[in-house]
């Protein structure tokens, strides 16, 4: 058998293996920042491109010009097609149907009470997500342990010791 005759076969195969397409959701303004960071990099690439290149040789050793330009122009290349890739992948939080509005889902700002303490953050996709500012990803342990969850609700969070979220109030202000 010829290789030519095993390649569809072994496309099906890989196929099967290559893990499915992530998805990444981001709210609106999470959105614009990357095609805005997207967008700054294509014409930093092509602004780069552009000019002259530095040549490979000075005089008998390797040119560090050269060196650095091929460095940089990779690095933007690799970032852009991160880029590209969460772009033709990415779903929009939106604000669910009012009945689900009483449900922990991505966008929600959650009130919990954590040792006799109040907390509140918003769930988030794991782009997005900066506790510091009290945005906690919905693959998060918490996060992931409150969606689906109601006001009244106590969730246990094992990570890496067992915690009681009780959910307070959750509310939902997706622009």
């Amino acid at each position: 058998m010829s290789l030519k005759a095993n390649l569809p076969q072994q496309g099906r195969f890989l196929k099967n293996i290559m893990p499915s397409e992530k998805k990444f959701y981001l709210t609106k303004e999470g959105l614009e920042k990357i095609q805005k960071e997207y967008q700054s990099l294509k014409n930093l690439k092509l602004a780069k491109t552009k000019g002259e290149i530095p040549k490979i040789w000075h005089s008998e050793d390797i040119n560090q010009e050269y060196l650095s330009f091929w460095e940089d122009l990779s690095f933007l290349e690799t970032r852009i097609a991160e880029l590209e890739n969460i772009l033709k992948n990415v779903e929009l939080i939106k604000l669910p149907p009012k009945e689900k509005q009483n449900v922990v889902n991505l966008g929600a700002q959650v009130i919990v009470e954590v040792d006799g303490q109040n907390d509140e953050f918003t769930i988030v996709g794991t782009l997005e997500a900066n506790p510091a500012l009290g945005k906690i990803s919905n693959e998060s342990p918490v996060g992931e342990t409150l969606l689906g969850h109601k006001a009244g609700d106590e969730v246990i969070v094992s990570s890496p010791i067992k915690t009681i979220y009780k959910i307070k109030k959750i509310k939902y202000k997706i622009s």
